[in-house]
């Protein structure tokens, strides 16, 4: 089971007063592609790291680097001021995908977090969230940003689809009554409905 960390920052912390939008695995669970997910609400590392570390710290040590793909950073602060130390802030434009942050910390390991555009709608963040925590996942970071943008065209393919459809008299049209049933003649008909399966991905 994922969960959702909140956090709000004290008073004195230099991010905003809103919630941290965070979601990480299951503790304890074997290492998979991502550690989960964070939707940052812009792209300030120096605004947005404090209230991140400040949530990690705690669960997996002291987090002392963070690197980044600078494609969708404008500014790379070398170091970044939290909460009783400073976190150092590095970049790989060519190793690291774009969509993932990489925290280390000296006395524990390392993790990766899926970094969702701080412009995505709720419901595709909530998606992605779940989707990044999941230990069974297998997607990278930009795997599961594609998969989210492919998803997104088809929905808007459907509505536009359905609004031709209505506006051409698609919805108040209504089924033949004129003819009868088809009756099976020597077996009786299969039915093709089958259960509809819940899946844990």
């Amino acid at each position: 089971m994922t969960t959702t960390k909140l956090y709000t920052p004290a008073a004195e912390d230099r991010t905003s007063s809103l919630p941290l939008r965070l979601m990480l695995a299951p503790a304890g669970t074997a290492p998979a592609l991502l550690d989960g997910a964070w939707w940052p609400r812009s792209r300030d590392l120096t605004a947005e790291l404090p209230a991140l570390t400040a949530v990690l710290d705690p669960l997996w040590g002291r987090i002392t680097h963070v690197t980044v793909n600078p494609t969708f950073w404008p500014v790379i602060p070398r170091k970044v001021p939290v909460d009783g130390h400073v976190v150092s802030v590095g970049w790989f434009k060519a190793e690291q995908d774009p969509h993932k942050l990489l925290l280390l910390s000296y006395t524990t390991g390392r993790w990766d977090l899926l970094v969702i555009p701080p412009e995505t709608g709720p419901a595709t963040a909530a998606r992605l969230m779940a989707e990044a925590a999941d230990p069974l996942g297998t997607l990278t970071a930009s795997g599961l940003l594609d998969a989210a943008e492919q998803r997104r065209i088809a929905e808007e393919i459907e509505l536009s689809l359905v609004s031709v459809w209505d506006s051409e008299g698609g919805h108040g049209a209504r089924l033949p009554t004129s003819r009868s049933p088809a009756r099976a003649v020597g077996r009786p008909a299969v039915s093709s409905f089958a259960p509809n399966t819940v899946s844990s991905r």
